[in-house]
């Protein structure tokens, strides 16, 4: 029997060899019997970039707007990340001590990440985007000892109370430790002896419907877990990886950090104030990338420009964060020959279901469950398994990828892990093939008249009409039908919000959808998000409510009554 980071790499082979084929990869995949003391930074990262073949292999590689850039190889990333750690020990960094990450996508973000966790304390990933009152929320909830901050951050800091330790990148300011000092210190490897429950990361999720929760994770259900995300990204040893995603959210520590890490490829970064699809394609044409997640709002602007021909080194795209409607697929499809693959998975877990390289795609469905992943479908009422229902995971197989809970939350703990199964409180099918498809969170999923409605199935048709960017659709609560469908619209530019405009959308709807699920109702409106992006359909529904409570008509929604019949 190896060492632990001999089994982590003979899991990794065998599932970048296995991938390709679905069926032999679930049958033969099995996590890695990692047990007793591991540390991801030290027994996996720095063991490959301290080893001959890829030590002067690019691990991380970050280009500006304005064309200026820093490639760091594997060796320099360990260098660098143990004299950080040394100087974030001299501060009194510890075990287990919660340390605020609120970086952008830099150096120093890798670097620290990797520092912290060789120190065997928890790095807390924190978006830039905050503002005090939410920081606040994040020291006192999440109990952080330290931030890290950039030097245009560091105001946010000023009135957020709590005995912590400052630590600024950049320009030096009062009373903050300045991170560069970490630089002139030698680069001694640390290695904090950790054991593989202990914790390594905890995220705040974005809070769609409640206040963020914390989610906490150990030293291998992401840095095993990540496996998974690994396998449907297809991203392999000497490959380049691009994601798009922002720092501060789980889905760049799945994208930007392990899984391309675990290949042991290159993670390229392109850094852009506002959108520009041209300069996006060109910057990944010049890096050759191999393998590109987007999430869909970057699929749908990158269509709306001209995609060009196949960039020569692109081998696999994904799509992330929501369900891709099929007809941005599609599109993409035909200029490029290469299929948008989806997937599922959350904060609290890896990827847990997606379409994997090499695999037959089924438009709409996010794929499979993935090899090593007990995934099930319950049935809300009954509790029975079923081939509609919410997505689960059945804890009598309970995968490495898992989260060890909600912290301080022991009745939200007991409601996600009741009857056996870890509730993810999204509702999807699964057909003979056993491909899922989405149909909508437990709670935007609702009644019209005897018919069940699916507010993504409704939206992905909404956004294929070129006046609609984004679309959230919620119930109208209704005297006989229970609720009628409401669909609140983000406009394209150069459309009008008038009534000839909401015509146009609501006859789309009505033609490529089914009668029993015709948009009822339009109205123009600056969509509620957190502040990761994602839309509290939970605000409309509550606006729906209020008006209908108070008997007030809506005065700027467009009704099909009123314009179609």
């Amino acid at each position: 029997m190896g060492t632990n980071t001999d089994l982590y790499r003979g899991a990794r082979d065998q599932l970048v060899a296995l991938i390709s084929d679905y069926d032999r990869a679930v049958e033969e995949f099995c996590w890695p019997s990692v047990t007793g003391t591991f540390n991801w930074a030290t027994d996996w990262f720095d063991v490959i970039a301290r080893d001959s073949d890829t030590a002067d292999r690019t691990a991380l590689w970050i280009v500006e707007q304005d064309g200026s850039e820093q490639k760091v190889t594997f060796a320099e990333m360990a260098q660098r990340s143990d004299r950080v750690a040394a100087w974030l020990e001299r501060l009194g960094v510890g075990k287990g001590d919660r340390v605020i990450l609120m970086l952008g996508n830099q150096v120093e973000l890798w670097e620290s990440m990797l520092a912290v966790a060789k120190l065997g304390a928890v790095v807390m990933p924190t978006t830039s985007a905050l503002g005090p009152a939410d920081l606040t929320d994040r020291i006192a909830r999440g109990g952080a000892r330290f931030v890290i901050a950039n030097t245009g951050d560091t105001a946010k800091f000023d009135d957020v109370p709590g005995d912590y330790g400052r630590i600024v990148v950049g320009a030096p300011v009062p009373g903050w430790h300045g991170y560069a000092d970490a630089y002139v210190l030698p680069a001694e490897p640390r290695a904090a002896v950790t054991t593989v429950d202990d914790p390594l990361l905890v995220y705040f999720t974005s809070g769609t419907t409640s206040r963020p929760k914390l989610v906490e994770h150990t030293q291998i259900s992401y840095p095993v877990g990540h496996m998974s995300t690994m396998a449907w990204i297809g991203v392999r040893p000497g490959d380049v990886h691009l994601a798009i995603s922002s720092p501060g959210w789980a889905k760049h520590a799945w994208s930007c950090f392990f899984a391309p890490w675990i290949a042991e490829a290159t993670i390229f970064v392109y850094n852009y104030g506002r959108f520009d699809a041209a300069a996006l394609l060109h910057q990944i044409r010049r890096a050759g990338v191999s393998t590109f997640c987007a999430p869909p709002t970057v699929w749908r602007m990158l269509i709306q420009a001209d995609l060009g021909a196949k960039p020569e080194g692109l081998r696999e795209i994904l799509g992330a964060g929501e369900p891709l409607n099929p007809d941005v697929i599609a599109q993409v499809e035909k200029a490029w020959g290469l299929t948008i693959r989806d997937g599922f998975g959350q904060t609290e877990t890896t990827l847990s279901v997606g379409n994997t390289p090499g695999q037959p795609v089924k438009a709409g469905s996010m794929g499979r469950p993935m090899p090593g992943v007990p995934v099930v479908l319950v049935n809300p009422v009954t509790g029975e398994l079923a081939d509609e229902g919410e997505i689960c995971l059945d804890l009598r197989e309970r995968p490495l990828s898992l989260m060890t809970g909600y912290l301080g939350d022991p009745e939200r703990n007991e409601a996600v892990m009741a009857g056996g199964y870890y509730h993810t409180g999204d509702v999807a099918s699964r057909d003979e093939d056993g491909y899922i498809t989405f149909i909508g969170r437990t709670d935007d999923v609702f009644k019209c008249s005897d018919y069940k409605v699916s507010p993504f199935e409704l939206e992905s048709v909404l956004i294929e009409h070129p006046a609609v960017v984004e679309a959230a659709v919620v119930p109208q609560p209704h005297h006989t039908k229970l609720a009628v469908p409401k669909a609140y619209i983000a406009l394209a530019d150069g459309w009008e919000a008038g009534a000839d405009t909401a015509r146009a959308i609501l006859e789309h709807a009505r033609d490529h959808l089914a009668p029993y699920l015709k948009v009822r109702r339009v109205e123009f409106f600056e969509l509620p998000k957190t502040i990761s992006g994602k839309i509290r359909r939970v605000e409309l529904r509550r606006r729906e409510e209020d008006a209908h409570n108070a008997g007030t008509a809506i005065d700027t929604e467009y009704r099909y009554e009123d314009l179609v019949d």
